[in-house]
């Protein structure tokens, strides 16, 4: 593929000592970077993990256990997110695309979340609520409708997207 794109490039003879050196050095700055994102997401999951004990321990210590777990699920929740963006992350680190999917269904488990928390923040009217069902009906949908293009690629053999590991399930060989 390296040798089809030099030669169909319009690139100027002279430059391409220096187009290889900018090529080779974003793609160092990349790997970095996803080294980078792949700590980042491994520390937010100690203090997510962290948090939704000590949400636990307040919600016990001031006898407001209703309260306390709907925020403790909130938190649970914000962890399930970033276990998809550890998969779609490890699947990247191993040569796969990222995958539409994981996008979809980070922002679903974000829209879930606000409307399991939203009574306990706040006092929200019939119409936000509402809304913000609407958009997890509809996120819900988008990720069905995601999901069964992948398997209709994946039966007709142009992917290996269904082949990935999913976040919590173990390769029990």
């Amino acid at each position: 593929m390296k040798e089809q794109f030099r030669e169909h490039s319009n690139f100027p003879g002279r430059l391409k000592v220096i187009n290889r050196f900018t090529i080779s050095a974003m793609r160092w700055l990349n790997g970095a970077a996803h080294i980078v994102i792949g700590l980042a997401l491994a520390i937010s999951v100690v203090m997510f993990t962290w948090l939704f004990f000590a949400d636990m321990h307040k919600a016990i210590d001031t006898n407001n256990l209703v309260h306390g777990f709907l925020h403790a699920l909130g938190t649970l929740m914000l962890l399930w997110t970033v276990s998809a963006l550890i998969t779609a992350e490890i699947r990247y680190l191993e040569g796969s695309k990222l995958e539409v999917d994981t996008f979809v269904e980070v922002a679903l488990v974000v829209v879930l979340r606000k409307v399991i928390t939203l009574p306990v923040v706040e006092d929200p009217s019939s119409q936000e609520v509402l809304l913000w069902e609407g958009g997890a009906l509809l996120l819900g949908f988008l990720y069905l409708v995601v999901r069964w293009a992948q398997r209709r690629e994946y039966d007709s053999g142009g992917n290996d997207s269904m082949n990935r590991v999913k976040p919590g399930i173990q390769d029990r060989d």
